[in-house]
């Protein structure tokens, strides 16, 4: 049997409602492992937001990956060591910032110090949804009214947060202000996320499947919304949750059932385990 990459978005995908893995889904991933294949978790997460299911799934003992910040960053779990890493350079911040202020948006990045707390930073306000962004990470909010001054640093990633209904005409508008210098997207209706140029998903899999070891035709991708659309486009075998957006299942190749209803245990057993 041939070794095939798993790449697993996490909210809406690995894991149910409730952000929990399913005792199904859980042992459909240690078979897949032990039948010698590898996992990674991709996710548009920070990399602390990660930890608590790579250590659910052994991914360490394992030797599975974590794709954070939307494919910013790319780390073996078993020794923490970067494969592959793509920061936005700061002197983006004040345009973004002016961008941010202009229409009353939330802004936030992350705390880069690893001798401090990791935190989520936010720039100018907090709002519900960059309130969300701290919780589903296990993370505390900094609230950093010198945000331009304090983030002196290349950033994996800067997150807009803005009403659903207007986001994409947000991200769109940012995208010409930017004009292809850096990479705008959107996870979630009300998720605008900005990294380096050329890194969403699918982009960053294609530079680290080789020195992984697996090819494009045996990378199996799983995902539900707008950021997972590329590496499904992308995957030998690009998955659609059943509670997947729309766009996502336009170009999936198989559309599996929901994360409350085990969608994750459905893929392995059809193509990891057959």
């Amino acid at each position: 049997m041939e070794k095939k990459l798993l790449v697993l978005d996490i909210d809406g995908t690995l894991v149910n409602n409730e952000k929990n893995i399913t005792p199904k889904t859980k042992e459909a991933l240690f078979l897949a492992m032990e039948a010698g294949h590898s996992i990674m978790i991709a996710s548009g997460r920070p990399t602390p937001g990660v930890q608590r299911y790579v250590e659910e799934l052994r991914m360490r003992e394992y030797d599975g990956y974590t794709l954070t910040y939307n494919g910013a960053r790319v780390q073996e779990c078993s020794d923490g060591a970067d494969i592959y890493e793509k920061r936005l350079s700061r002197s983006f911040l004040p345009m973004i910032y002016q961008f941010a202020e202009q229409r009353d948006l939330g802004i936030i990045t992350y705390e880069n110090d690893l001798s401090k707390t990791p935190q989520v930073l936010s720039g100018r306000r907090l709002d519900d949804w960059i309130r969300l962004e701290a919780k589903i990470n296990g993370l505390t909010v900094g609230e950093r009214p010198d945000f331009l001054n304090y983030v002196d640093y290349d950033v994996y990633k800067v997150l807009l947060t803005a009403d659903p209904e207007k986001s994409e005409g947000y991200m769109k508008e940012l995208q010409v202000l930017l004009g292809g210098s850096a990479n705008v997207m959107r996870s979630e209706a009300f998720f605008i996320e900005i990294t380096a140029r050329g890194i969403d998903k699918a982009k960053t899999l294609e530079r680290v499947i080789g020195p992984i070891g697996v090819s494009q035709s045996n990378t199996i991708c799983c995902g539900d919304a707008f950021n997972d659309i590329s590496m499904v486009k992308y995957a030998g075998v690009g998955v659609a949750m059943g509670n997947a957006k729309p766009e996502v299942k336009e170009v999936a190749d198989y559309i599996t059932a929901s994360n409350e209803e085990d969608g994750i245990a459905q893929v392995v057993e059809r193509f990891l385990l057959t």
